[in-house]
C-alpha cells in the first residue's frame, strides 16, 4: 500500500470541464460583472459631476449678491449748515449739495478731477440728501466733527465694478438711469478709494424694494414668513401624522376600510404640490374666509402637503420595532396602549424625527402651493408683531426666489441665485439636524 500525496491527485472534471480552470462562460460572467461595476462607477462619476456643476452655478452666480459697493468719504457738517437747511424748504436738496461739495473735497484732497452734477450723484448713490439728513438728525454730537459717511451705490455702479455692466450696455445719449458720463466719475470714485466692496447686511435681514430699487432688495422678511409657516406646520402635522400612524399601524383593524385609507395616503404623497395650492385657495381662503398671503393659510396648505410623508415615514418606523418588544410588554401585563407609548413609541421615535423633519424641509422648497394663495402679489414687509405675522400678508423664501427671477433687471436675477444659496443652507441644516437625532437615538438590534 503506497501514500498518495494530494499534489498527485488531479482535480475533478465536470461535465463542462475542470472546475480549476477558468472556462469561456466564467470568463463571460465575470465580464460581465466588470461592465456593471464600471456602469455603476460611470453612474455615480456623472451623478457627482451633475452636482458639482450645479454647486458651483449656484455659487458663482449667488455670491455676488451678498457684496455691494459703498461710497465711503470723509465728511464734515458745521452747525450752521444743519440749522440753515433745516430751515430750508426743500431740505434734502440742501443736503445734496453739501454731499457733492464734500464728494469734491474728498476727491481734489486726492489729485483726482471729475465733474458731476446733483442729477449724476442721484443717479449714481440715489437719493443720498435723505440718508445724510437722517445721519445727522440723529447723531446731531458729530456735528462740527469729521466723520465717514457710507452710502451704498447704486445698482448700475455696482454691476459695473463686478464686470457685467459696461459702457457697451449705455448708448450716447445716455438713459435716465446712467449715462456715459457716470462711468468717468465711478472710476473717478474708484482712483481715489472712495469706492470699496463690502459685505451686504441688507441682502440678508432687508426687505424687497419693489421693481424700482434691485439693489435695495433683501430676503430677511421672506425668510420670516418661511419660519412661520414651519411652525404653522409642525404644529399641526407631527401630532396628526404620529396620532394617524401609530392608530393605523398599532390598533386599526385589518378590513377594506383601513386599505382604502393607506392606499389613499400613498397616492397623497405623489399628488402634486400645485392640487394642494389649489384646495387650499378654494378651502381656506374662499370658502373659510382666511386672510389671502398669509403664513398661516400658507402653513395649512404645506400641512395638508406633509402629512402623507410624516405617516409613512411614521409608520416605517414603528414596522421597523421588532415584535418580540409588543410581547414582552404584554407578557408582563402592560395594556396595548401601554406597551406601544412606554415602548414602541421611543424606539421608533428616531424615525420618526428624522421623518418630520425631511417633510418640513420638502414643505420649506415648496412653491406652487405659495403662488395659488398669492404670496407673491405685493412687497413683503416685517410684521408690527409675532402673533400678527400670521395673519399678516407676507412671503415666502421660494416664492420671493421666483418673484426675482420673474424680473427682467439682471440685478434680481443675481438676488434669486443668492437667495437659492439662502435657502440651500437652511434645507441641509434641517437634514443634518435629522442626521444627528437618528443618530443621538437610534438603538441597533
Amino acid at each position: 500500500m503506497t501514500d498518495v500525496t494530494s499534489s498527485s491527485q488531479t482535480p475533478p472534471k465536470g461535465r463542462h470541464g475542470s472546475l480549476m480552470t477558468v472556462d469561456a462562460r466564467t470568463r463571460k460572467r465575470n465580464a460581465a460583472e466588470k461592465r456593471f461595476r464600471s456602469y455603476g462607477l460611470a453612474a455615480i462619476s456623472a451623478g457627482v459631476l451633475c452636482l458639482v456643476a450645479l454647486l458651483w452655478a449656484i455659487l458663482s452666480n449667488g455670491l455676488p449678491a451678498y457684496k455691494q459697493a459703498v461710497v465711503e468719504l470723509e465728511f464734515n457738517l458745521s452747525q450752521e449748515d444743519f440749522d440753515s437747511a433745516e430751515k430750508a424748504l426743500l431740505k434734502t436738496s440742501v443736503y445734496t449739495k453739501h454731499f457733492i461739495t464734500g464728494l469734491s473735497a474728498n476727491l481734489e484732497a486726492r489729485g483726482v478731477e471729475a465733474s458731476f452734477d446733483k442729477k449724476a450723484v442721484d443717479r449714481l448713490l440715489g437719493k443720498v440728501g435723505g440718508e445724510l439728513r437722517a445721519f445727522y438728525r440723529e447723531n446731531q454730537d458729530k456735528l462740527g466733527q469729521p466723520v465717514i459717511f457710507e452710502v451704498p451705490a447704486a445698482s448700475r455702479v455696482d454691476r459695473y465694478l463686478k464686470g457685467t455692466f459696461t459702457r457697451d450696455n449705455v448708448s450716447e445719449d445716455g438713459t435716465r438711469f446712467f449715462q456715459q458720463s457716470d462711468f468717468d466719475l465711478v472710476d473717478a470714485m474708484v482712483q481715489a478709494g472712495l469706492i470699496r466692496q463690502a459685505f451686504n447686511w441688507n441682502f440678508i435681514t432687508g426687505v424687497d424694494s419693489g421693481v424700482d430699487n434691485p439693489g435695495g432688495a433683501g430676503i430677511g422678511a421672506s425668510v420670516l414668513g418661511s419660519f412661520m409657516m414651519m411652525i404653522v406646520v409642525l404644529v399641526l402635522s407631527l401630532p396628526i401624522g404620529v396620532a394617524a400612524s401609530i392608530y393605523l399601524e398599532e390598533f386599526a383593524p385589518k378590513n377594506r376600510l383601513t386599505d382604502l385609507i393607506e392606499v389613499n395616503i400613498s397616492n397623497l404623497a405623489a399628488v402634486p404640490s400645485i392640487v394642494f395650492g389649489i384646495l387650499g385657495l378654494a378651502v381656506f381662503i374662499q370658502f373659510a374666509g382666511l386672510p389671502q398671503s398669509a403664513p398661516l393659510v400658507g402653513g395649512l396648505v404645506l400641512t395638508l402637503m406633509t402629512l402623507p410623508t410624516i405617516i409613512i415615514s411614521t409608520r416605517a418606523s414603528l414596522k421597523s420595532v421588532p415584535p418580540s418588544i409588543r410581547d414582552a410588554a404584554l407578557g408582563v401585563g402592560a395594556s396595548r396602549m401601554q406597551a406601544v407609548f412606554h415602548h414602541v413609541l421611543p424606539l421608533a421615535a428616531p424615525g420618526i424625527l428624522t421623518g418630520t423633519i425631511i417633510g418640513l424641509a420638502q414643505a420649506l422648497g415648496e412653491t406652487a402651493p405659495l403662488l395659488l394663495i398669492g404670496m407673491v402679489g405685493f412687497v413683503a414687509r416685517y410684521p408690527d408683531s409675532f402673533l400678527s405675522g400670521f395673519e399678516g400678508p407676507n412671503s415666502a423664501m421660494p416664492a420671493q426666489i421666483y418673484n426675482w427671477a420673474s424680473r427682467s433687471d439682471a440685478v434680481f436675477t443675481e438676488k434669486a441665485w443668492g437667495g437659492i444659496i439662502i435657502l440651500l443652507v437652511f434645507l441641509l441644516s434641517m437634514n443634518l439636524i435629522a442626521i444627528l437625532l437618528r443618530r443621538r437615538f437610534e438603538r441597533r438590534w
